[in-house]
């Protein structure tokens, strides 16, 4: 990995691509989405200031752990501009992501015991099935594997 001289306060895409293992491509699309930024310079070429390399480090785990780009802006939005990221600040970002993140795991747990349900089932009913039916919805109103439209006689018309 190339070293950067600690003289160097500002780093090209090229060069934050390299010491972070960023695609340049992600970088930008980063930028676009307002995860980080870089000034430019007279030749229009984006610098990006040394705390930028915390910032991806940040984005990338944060995404690796199944944060969504828009809540991590929310979080880095938080912080004061050209300050990297500190272990506190990570602390207390993914404090508030934990109960976020546990919900998801028992969400998963639900899906999966449903599904292996589902498919030793095989019926998709909507009356039982958890998977087409969550909360049974549709169960007051009919059996099956799908709803149709029900004919309004008076109109003519679908219902439902």
């Amino acid at each position: 990995m190339p070293q950067i001289p600690e003289k160097i306060h500002e780093l090209t895409v090229g060069q934050l691509s390299a010491r972070s293992g960023a695609a340049v491509s992600a970088l930008h699309f980063y930028e676009a989405k307002g995860l980080i930024s870089s000034r430019r310079t007279t030749g229009n070429q984006r610098r990006y200031g040394r705390d930028t390399l915390r910032r991806v480090a940040f984005v990338r785990a944060a995404q690796r752990v199944g944060i969504p780009l828009a809540t991590i802006r929310q979080a880095l939005a938080q912080l004061p501009e050209e300050r990297t990221p500190t272990n506190e600040d990570w602390a207390r970002l993914s404090a508030a992501w934990r109960t976020e993140l546990d919900e998801r795991i028992k969400q998963l747990g639900r899906l999966r015991d449903h599904l292996t349900d589902c498919i030793g089932c095989g019926c998709l009913s909507l009356e039982t099935c958890v998977l087409s039916n969550p909360d049974d919805a549709f169960g007051e109103r009919m059996a099956g594997s799908r709803l149709l439209p029900v004919r309004n006689p008076a109109t003519g018309g679908d219902e439902g």
